[in-house]
């Protein structure tokens, strides 16, 4: 029995806290590591004491937004920004860390992560957003992308057009 790599560790616990999302069109997870201690969680979903879209609906969904395109469209956080607003709300600093996340961060979560002080993401599954690629790869923040079992099932479950 061998064990596995660090990142595929870390990796397989963002998928755990996936499965927490409320998101109706996609479960992500997001955690924030540093020293090989967990730092921070995040999944996505609306905010807190807000009501979920599994039970109101999805706004994006019912106005046809294709995935990567308007953000702002959304009652939802995504996954690294919750990771992001736990670590600020407890006081745990987040520069140097690596960030694991089950899907390739939006161009929002691209710009939290440079100026957060992310050093190095690893990711295990596309999103249509250009920018985000440009922006961190701009920023110098190396972004390692690492096959998952069972990440082709997270993305095979959301409609390729929506996200």
């Amino acid at each position: 029995m061998s064990r596995p790599s660090w990142d595929g560790y870390f990796l397989k616990i963002a998928f755990d806290v996936a499965e927490r999302a409320t998101c109706l069109r996609r479960k992500v997870g997001a955690i924030l590591v540093k020293d090989r201690r967990i730092l921070a969680t995040g999944y996505n979903g609306a905010p807190s004491g807000l009501r979920h879209c599994e039970d109101l609906g999805c706004i994006r969904e019912q106005q046809k937004v294709p995935s990567g395109q308007r953000h702002e469209l959304c009652r939802g956080l995504h996954a690294e920004m919750n990771a992001f607003l736990q670590a600020a709300v407890h006081g745990v600093s987040t520069q140097g860390a690596i960030l694991y996340t089950t899907i390739y961060p939006c161009s929002l979560c691209a710009k939290m992560i440079i100026n957060a002080g992310v050093a190095r993401v690893v990711e295990a599954g596309d999103y249509p957003d250009p920018l985000a690629r440009e922006l961190l790869a701009e920023a110098s923040i190396e972004v390692l992308h690492v096959a998952f079992p069972g990440a082709a099932a997270v993305d095979a479950a959301a409609e390729p057009s929506l996200g």
